[in-house]
């Protein structure tokens, strides 16, 4: 994705490998570059890439031809095209937000996918998962600190039983397909594995 600040998504297991947000397309079929903002104290500005921003208008970016979903990991999902005819002097933040909606549903069901190409986990340990889940957000209610506690007992209980599957597959010198099976990318594969394996990432 273009560099520029915007509104961004991620979830909790693909953290920033996945991280999405809405794009923009224009006529041309190009993506636009960032639209630079100078601060009114002439300390500097900011390039943004929010989509809100590309709306053809003095000062803002080129207007938009269609917005659509993309995601960090190179993956973009299907235009939603913009009738400016239809949206007229409309600010694009209120005309566009159907499509932007769209946008993020479509983003949604590409990390649904990548969850499914993942390595499949037994049964018995989804069960185990969802089923500690339920009890330490029930134990939350009745006692916080219990909770804490079971959380982290949890934490050293992935430690603990990370540690050797981490090392052996950072003994690995391609980490292309453990990255795949995890549903990260490379980069996000060897900090794990580091993390679990305790141990440098380039080590």
């Amino acid at each position: 994705m273009e560099d520029g600040e915007r509104e961004t998504w991620t979830t909790d297991e693909f953290g920033p490998c996945h991280t999405g947000a809405v794009g923009v397309v224009l006529d041309d079929g190009t993506v636009p570059r960032p639209v630079y903002f100078d601060a009114s104290s002439g300390g500097g500005g900011q390039a943004v890439s929010q989509w809100t921003v590309y709306d053809g208008r003095p000062r803002q970016g080129r207007r938009a031809a269609a917005l659509r979903a993309v995601c960090s990991c190179g993956w973009s999902g299907p235009e939603q095209r913009l009738d400016w005819d239809e949206i007229g002097d409309q600010d694009l933040q209120t005309a566009g937000a159907a499509a932007a909606d769209i946008c993020m549903r479509d983003w949604d069901e590409h990390t649904v996918e990548v969850e499914r190409s993942a390595v499949p986990l037994p049964e018995a340990v989804t069960g185990l998962l969802a089923q500690l889940e339920v009890e330490v957000e029930k134990l939350a209610k009745s006692s916080p600190l219990a909770a804490i506690r079971a959380a982290r007992r949890l934490e050293v209980l992935a430690a603990q039983t990370a540690y050797w599957p981490a090392r052996d597959t950072l003994g690995d010198a391609d980490l292309g397909q453990p990255a795949a099976a995890l549903g990260l990318d490379e980069s996000g594969a060897r900090a794990l594995l580091a993390r679990f394996g305790r141990r440098g990432p380039y080590r």
